[in-house]
């Protein structure tokens, strides 16, 4: 399987004011089309990874040549983490998150008000390069996590549900170095519907099986719940 970069399901203009146009053309065409390609060329010598979904090599790394490690995480991780990244944001995005993906973050946070405190908090608080996201734990527990770099929380067996890329290339060529108003932005264009589509089909994953035991077992029988948020497939 090659790793091909997954086609934008609006057009570059579609998050103005908040995301501009120069900016998510770059950021995808650009940063995430080098992410793949280094991605397939660290994988040219390995046609049984080549078949795997980038989750799952994300999840076991220690499994990996070590030659290859290091790249499968940094490129890895960059292609995987956009992916979501894109299908995370809409035109018809911002208000609040309904139902029990609501009730789930009120319980663990408190209010919605609380947890975009603490999320916009967490994505100030990272240094340099990285990501915040809104995870799962293995017991259905949500949590605010952040990451350096291009690494995932797959990787610490949590279960990723919406990411807010912090990497300056994300947002410096509008916001300059501001990005408090990047992040306060973000909020306008973030899909609720399809952040509760996540978090439905992973309460329903692990309520099949102890995620604990087997997270590899967790990511290849999930498959259908993998696609739809990373676009981690030969099928896309």
């Amino acid at each position: 399987m090659t790793h091909k970069l997954p086609p934008l399901k609006y057009s570059n203009n579609a998050l103005e004011p908040h995301i501009d146009t120069r900016t998510m053309a770059i950021h995808h065409d650009k940063h995430h089309q080098a992410y793949v390609d280094n991605l397939n060329k660290a994988l040219e010598s390995y046609p049984d990874l080549q078949e795997k979904l980038t989750l799952e090599l994300l999840h076991d790394l220690d499994s990996l040549p070590e030659e290859i490690c290091t790249a499968v995480r940094n490129q890895g991780g960059g292609h995987a983490n956009h992916s979501m990244f894109w299908k995370s944001l809409s035109p018809d995005g911002g208000g609040t998150p309904q139902g029990n993906l609501a009730d789930s973050i009120n319980e663990a946070f408190g209010s919605f008000s609380d947890f975009k405190e603490a999320f916009t908090k967490a994505a100030m608080s990272v240094f340099g390069s990285g990501w915040t996201w809104l995870c799962l734990d293995d017991e259905g527990n949500l949590l605010i996590t952040t990451t350096a770099n291009q690494d995932n929380p797959v990787s610490r067996d949590l279960i990723p549900l919406v990411g807010l890329d912090v990497w300056e290339h994300a947002y410096y060529l509008n916001y300059e170095n501001r990005r408090a108003d990047y992040i306060t932005a973000w909020w306008n264009v973030i899909s609720w519907k399809f952040v509760a589509g996540n978090f439905k089909n992973a309460i329903l994953a692990l309520r099949a099986r102890d995620v604990t035991e087997d997270v590899g077992k967790w990511a290849r029988d999930t498959k259908s719940f993998i696609k739809s948020a990373f676009s981690q497939s030969k099928d896309d």
